[in-house]
């Protein structure tokens, strides 16, 4: 198994323990962290883009994991972006943003192991 498989079972395991049964949920959050523009790297530079630099960084890094708003979460993602999602799971946009910020940090957390967001591209092997 490679590096983004392994990466994308870890995800997939967190996100059933942060959202629950709610399978609708676990896809979108799926696809925020590894189907997005960027994948994990791009997530964690919207956030950054928005202004939330350090409360992102804080949940790649090994110490504690600053806490997020349902509103600081629509800055970074857009209200257009919570809107469609919310949309698609027949939730309320609020009650959509407050999920997501109770889970995207315990997620990007357990991304980043080593205090890092991990290289995209496997490097190759030498032979």
């Amino acid at each position: 198994m490679g590096l983004l498989d392994a990466l994308k079972q870890e995800a997939m395991s967190a996100v059933q323990q942060y959202a629950g049964d709610h399978a609708g949920l676990q896809q979108e959050v799926m696809n925020l962290v590894h189907t997005g523009p960027g994948g994990l790297s791009g997530l964690v530079q919207q956030f950054q883009n928005a202004g939330l630099g350090q409360i992102v960084q804080s949940w790649v890094s090994n110490g504690p994991n600053k806490t997020i708003t349902a509103e600081q979460i629509q800055q970074a993602l857009g209200n257009d972006k919570v809107k469609a999602i919310a949309a698609r799971l027949n939730l309320d946009p609020n009650a959509l943003s407050q999920k997501l910020a109770g889970i995207l940090p315990a997620i990007v957390n357990q991304l980043t192991p080593n205090g890092q967001l991990p290289n995209a591209t496997p490097p190759t092997a030498k032979r």
